[in-house]
């Protein structure tokens, strides 16, 4: 089930100027994850652990610390004896992504209403999300998305709260490979991220979480309507 890595092995490449001379394993995987949210390695992709070495000049022992550390995130898999792959969802990872993402998200809105933040990263999300479907780029409108909803984690002000959204949004990423017609799953979502940037610009905190509730739920319920079961690498 492997797919080809040219694009994303391409990413690396233009990634390794972030390493210093000194790059730590968690510096690798902050990339392989920012990568996979993405969407530049699919779901079922074998990691070749030559080529990523190369593409970020690091060497074989940091990358597997790196692979270790997605492994724990539940972003890859490792199978004896046939490499390191992404992982592919179940409909009960899914069921449990967006049980945490309802907790963390509204709690994330009403720590705003509380305490409100400055909203740049949100709003410049949902602009990024206009642009790329102007354009047509939907796996960039896709990406936009998920940085939206990072964002909106982020109003809570807590680091360790980012540090647990961005492994749960990558891993959300991988679900997003199921929908046949990306257009039609994220273009509704354009106008409702805007909705809800101007419910908590105006100070709508109670009205922004009963949304994103909504919102979080109708997601939730599309991907697992189209998610298959028993999914997983072959044997």
């Amino acid at each position: 089930m492997s797919a080809d890595l040219g694009p994303g092995l391409t990413g690396l490449l233009a990634d390794r100027r972030l390493l210093s001379r000194k790059s730590t394993a968690e510096r690798v995987a902050a990339i392989l994850r920012e990568r996979i949210a993405q969407g530049s390695f699919p779901p079922g992709s074998r990691l070749s652990e030559e080529r990523i070495g190369q593409a970020l000049g690091i060497s074989r022992n940091t990358l597997r610390e790196a692979f270790r550390l997605l492994t724990h995130e539940r972003l890859l898999v490792h199978r004896l004896n046939r490499g390191t792959f992404v992982r592919v969802l179940t409909a009960a990872d899914i069921a449990d992504i967006y049980r945490v993402r309802q907790v963390v998200e509204c709690a994330a809105v009403r720590a705003h209403g509380a305490r409100p933040a400055p909203l740049d990263d949100v709003e410049g999300a949902v602009e990024a999300g206009r642009a790329a479907a102007e354009a047509g780029d939907w796996a960039a409108c896709g990406t936009a998305n998920i940085h939206f909803h990072q964002a909106v984690a982020g109003l809570a002000g807590s680091e360790r709260l980012d540090d647990l959204m961005r492994g749960v949004l990558a891993e959300l990423r991988l679900a997003f490979h199921i929908m046949d017609d990306p257009r039609r799953f994220h273009e509704p979502y354009l106008t409702r991220n805007r909705e809800l940037l101007t419910a908590l610009a105006s100070g709508d905190a109670d009205g922004a979480e009963r949304m994103l509730g909504f919102y979080l739920e109708d997601s939730r319920r599309q991907l697992a309507e189209a998610y298959p079961e028993p999914a997983g690498l072959p044997d």
